[in-house]
């Protein structure tokens, strides 16, 4: 057909040119809205920057067509063969595209946008910097097709195609990828949080540098992929094949990965924190330097894992055997101000093989409880009694105990059975009251258990205050008992509490026996001095407290003679260095 003959019978009104034959025309910048090109034969043929919205190619063939820059939204191009195309910068915006074949054809920056490619053939495509947000795209063939940085958001990839696709950098936000195939592709920085994956085919694809955040993994095939650096946080993995895949340096906080298969894989400095490893296979696995606290680890198969380095803050465990597990040392606790693993065991050297401790550690939580002063171990073997009778199931067994300055450090371990936060808060707020009531309690009890309390020397010239005749007649052994009991515990005071507690804690006792009318000028001279000049001789960590205490005191007109006694000691300290 002659091309003016056509353009004049469409500016008359004509709109149906089905079957025409139109190869290699040229009607760039023709508009041609709403024609009907169906069968038409447009093979080489110049459209570009032509307007042919709501245009009819169905079945049509465009073969090398030109269409750079056209305007083509809400065009029907089903089963229309646009192979070798030049579809640069066109405008598709919800086109129809079922079963087109555009094998080889160059969309650069195109705009496909809600567009239907239904079983479309893509194959080889070039659809670099492409639109493609919310498309249709089902059950589409797009092997080796090149999608780098093409936005994707919330588009429908379902069954399709893309074996040794690229897509570096491409943004797939939302998307729907069942059972698509991805096996070999390249997704290079690919965004896909919150992207539904389940059961597609990733086996051997190239998912570095990526976001799979919040995405849905599930009985996806991740085998022998290459995931390292990736974020895969809160990601859903459950039944997932990830058999010899690399995930060095990924992001799997709080990811579900139960039931997944992980033999072999490689996932050394991966963050797990947090992560459900409900009879996951972790089986000759690489965990070294990993993080895995307060993971979940139920049933999770571990024979012939590498965990070296690793590190257990607070993870659970659930019929977990770790007899087989690799391992030289590990840490097991994390430093948040550092952000890195700390408390490294064994704190020296490396385990012997087999030295796993695995019912005394890594079984159970290691709960770390800070004090300010050292520990009363009465109140806190009554605190644990009274824990685990309130908590039957409750194991706990000390660990370690040792000052960190400027406190002192206990570490328990503990089956599983409670989170660890609110187990180590019961301990603290349980081990304060304890401590009060054993002060008051201890004398009956040292007396049902058979038990003579210590005997200590009875200060010369110990005389009541005045008192009515009738009370000294009836109070005399009360009172003495009374004095007796404060000692003892104005001593325990002395020798495990810090100096602030110290001047307080004791300053309260000797009021205390002053009202009871019962003198307290001997008790500093032949109590309280002894006992802060032998503790300074054998705990180098109060002589620090002591000289930390006196650089933040307030200055006092007046001092009570507990403070009195405090200064004396930091005097001694001071002879004793000059």
């Amino acid at each position: 057909m002659q091309i003016q003959n056509f353009i004049e019978r469409y500016r008359q009104g004509e709109r149906d040119f089905s079957q025409v034959d139109l190869s290699g025309v040229s009607l760039s910048g023709a508009n041609l809205r709403q024609i009907n090109l169906s069968g038409a034969n447009l093979t080489s043929a110049n459209l570009s920057w032509s307007r042919l919205e709501y245009a009819n190619f169905t079945g049509a063939c465009l073969h090398q067509a030109d269409l750079h820059n056209a305007i083509l939204n809400n065009a029907n191009f089903n089963q229309a063969t646009l192979t070798r195309a030049n579809l640069r910068k066109v405008d598709l915006q919800s086109a129809s595209l079922r079963e087109a074949n555009l094998n080889w054809a160059d969309a650069t920056s195109a705009n496909l946008s809600e567009a239907d490619l239904e079983n479309a053939q893509l194959n080889q495509i070039n659809l670099t910097q492409a639109q493609l947000n919310k498309t249709q795209m089902m059950g589409a063939e797009l092997m080796v097709a090149n999608l780098s940085s093409a936005s994707l958001v919330r588009v429908n990839l379902s069954g399709a195609n893309l074996r040794e696709a690229y897509l570096e950098n491409a943004h797939l936000e939302n998307a729907i990828l069942i059972r698509a195939n991805f096996s070999e592709a390249n997704l290079n920085g690919v965004y896909l949080r919150g992207a539904n994956l389940s059961e597609a085919d990733f086996h051997r694809a190239i998912v570095i540098n990526a976001n799979l955040s919040q995405a849905n993994c599930d009985r996806t095939d991740f085998s022998r992929a290459n995931l390292s650096n990736t974020y895969l946080l809160k990601a859903i993995f459950s039944q997932a094949n990830l058999f010899r895949s690399v995930l060095q340096d990924v992001y799997l906080l709080q990811a579900d990965l139960s039931a997944a298969n992980l033999r072999g894989a490689d996932l050394r400095s991966a963050d797990l924190s947090g992560a459900y490893l409900k009879d996951t296979i972790l089986t000759e696995a690489n965990l070294s330097y990993a993080y895995l606290r307060e993971s979940y680890l139920i049933r999770t198969q571990l024979e012939r894992a590498e965990l070296t380095g690793c590190c257990i803050h607070n993870w659970h465990l659930e019929d977990v055997d770790l007899s087989k597990v690799n391992c030289r040392y590990l840490f097991t606790q994390f430093n948040h101000s550092t952000n890195s693993p700390s408390d490294r065991y064994p704190a020296t050297g490396d385990l012997l093989p087999g030295d796993w401790l695995v019912e005394n550690t890594l079984n159970k939580l290691i709960i770390q409880l800070d004090f300010p002063d050292k520990l009363n171990w009465e109140a806190l073997v009554f605190t644990l009694v009274q824990i685990e009778q309130e908590s039957p199931e409750l194991e706990l067994q000390i660990q370690t105990y040792e000052p960190k300055f400027p406190q002192y450090r206990l570490r328990l371990l503990a089956n599983p059975i409670a989170p660890p936060e609110r187990l180590q808060q019961r301990i603290l707020q349980n081990y304060e009251q304890m401590n009060q009531r054993l002060v008051n309690q201890r004398p009956a009890i040292l007396k049902l258990l058979s038990i003579q309390p210590r005997q200590q020397p009875k200060p010369p010239a110990l005389k009541p205050r005045t008192a009515a005749p009738s009370q000294i007649e009836h109070s005399g052994d009360r009172q003495w008992q009374l004095y007796q009991e404060v000692i003892n515990q104005i001593e325990r005071i002395i020798i495990s509490q810090s100096p602030a507690k110290i001047i307080d804690s004791v300053q309260r006792l000797l009021k205390f026996l002053e009202q009871q009318n019962i003198s307290t000028e001997e008790i500093n001279k032949y109590l309280i001095s002894p006992a802060l000049s032998k503790r300074i001789d054998q705990d180098p960590l109060f002589q620090k407290q002591l000289i930390e205490w006196k650089e933040q005191a307030d200055s006092a007109p007046s001092l009570s003679s507990v403070e009195q006694g405090i200064y004396a000691a930091i005097d001694l300290i001071s002879a004793n260095t000059n």
